[in-house]
């Protein structure tokens, strides 16, 4: 028998929102152009038939969300943002916060996402990747001494191999971690005496190279396995038998 609908239960949209939704679409849709200047206050008014205050709570919504810069003044109005894959990062680290996720999780889940995505690569695509991934290792080899910069050289690494699997949805994923990863990189150099992370530094590059080597030599099956042991190395390396949690990571100086 049916459930009756409760109708006390339906949220309907408030017409900011239903705004907010459709400055959204085009701004997504490419309707709107980064950069250009959306119409007046008054021309949106006309437009969707709203009074100034619901419009300017669509504003705050595309704002909050970094969608638009709303400037003020004689010059001001507001303006179409690029979509940043950070502000997903953020929100997802607030989540993970929210949810006490230990930090191993982060990294477990990171694993998962670039072993796949060594299993996925393949064709003339790989060999575009390849060329990338060499450019990055010789960058690199000139980093090593220097461990903050090595940090943000490993996290662009990483995020190369995901590109392997030429899926924008595990790039977009593994981003949300990678914000995450890069501010625990940071509040890890932070932590420990200057020159720690060198010999770690040396290994991780050495791990880069034979991963490079084995994609070359079409040895998938190979590469995955590798790249499965350096990153369960990596874990250990960096979280070990810890119980830090996400929010003790962001909390202590969170991203830059």
């Amino acid at each position: 028998m049916p459930v009756p609908l409760d109708a006390s239960a339906v949220r309907v949209p408030k017409a900011g929102e239903l705004v907010a939704a459709e400055l959204r679409r085009k701004i997504i849709t490419g309707e709107l152009e980064v950069g250009e200047p959306l119409p007046s206050e008054a021309a949106l008014m006309a437009q969707f038939g709203v009074s100034r205050p619901t419009l300017r709570e669509a504003f705050r919504i595309l704002e909050s969300e970094q969608l638009i810069r709303v400037l003020r003044g004689a010059r001001g109005g507001a303006r179409v943002l690029k979509p940043d894959p950070a502000v997903a990062g953020q929100y997802t680290g607030v989540l993970l916060q929210s949810l006490g996720t230990p930090l191993v999780d982060v990294y477990r889940a990171r694993a998962s996402i670039e072993e796949s995505a060594v299993r996925m690569s393949a064709g003339r695509r790989l060999n575009a990747n390849l060329k990338e991934l060499n450019l990055l290792l010789a960058e690199g080899a000139e980093l090593i001494e220097n461990s903050p910069a090595y940090a943000e050289h490993d996290v662009a690494f990483h995020r190369a191999v995901v590109d392997l699997a030429g899926s924008t949805t595990l790039k977009v994923l593994a981003d949300m971690l990678f914000h995450i990863i890069g501010a625990h990189n940071r509040a890890f150099i932070a932590a420990h005496p200057e020159g720690y992370e060198l010999p770690a530094n040396r290994t991780a590059h050495r791990a880069h190279a034979k991963l490079i080597r084995l994609l070359e030599a079409g040895d998938l099956e190979a590469a995955q396995s590798h790249w499965r042991r350096h990153l369960d190395g990596v874990e250990q390396y960096m979280v070990g038998d810890s119980k830090e949690t996400i929010v003790d990571v962001l909390a202590s100086g969170g991203p830059g």
